[in-house]
């Protein structure tokens, strides 16, 4: 018997498809300008919102795990993006900040980016988006509290 009220999976799916939708554009636009890549814009953009941050603080903020978190920290030291230092307080953690050209990089593509998101998101009342931030924490909180997911009645 099929259900006649909202299918969870039916919202899933739909929500992945609308964020897929939204990063695409996203993405190509600080692709073109900047020539970033997601990984380099989320780093980038995490040390210009946070300061500097070390390596392993970074990599769980941008999904990155520890061996590609250094690849792509190498990476933008080499375009001279960012510094690279070793902690005062402990030798093994390297702490990340942003050149002056990093900054100029990153403060441009996220003007852009904030800008296209509200492009984007225009579509939407100030009372859709307030709803949709509410819906969307509720359903965060949630799946963070959740420390396995059981399927119901199983």
């Amino acid at each position: 018997m099929r259900k006649t009220g909202p299918d969870s999976v039916h919202t899933w799916l739909i929500l992945g498809k609308a964020y897929r939708a939204i990063l695409r554009p996203l993405i190509a636009q600080y692709q073109k300008d900047s020539e970033l890549i997601l990984s380099d814009f989320g780093i980038l953009e995490v040390l210009l919102h946070k300061g500097p941050q070390p390596v392993s603080v970074i990599g769980p903020k941008v999904d990155l795990n520890p061996g590609s978190i250094s690849v792509a920290v190498d990476r933008l030291y080499e375009r001279g993006l960012v510094n690279r230092e070793e902690s005062p307080n402990d030798r093994r953690v390297r702490v990340v900040s942003l050149t002056a050209e990093g900054k100029k990089v990153i403060s441009a593509a996220f003007r852009r980016h904030a800008a296209q998101i509200e492009s984007l998101f225009s579509v939407l009342s100030a009372d859709d988006q307030a709803q949709l931030q509410t819906l969307l924490r509720k359903l965060g909180r949630h799946a963070e509290s959740v420390s396995s997911l059981k399927p119901r009645g199983g």
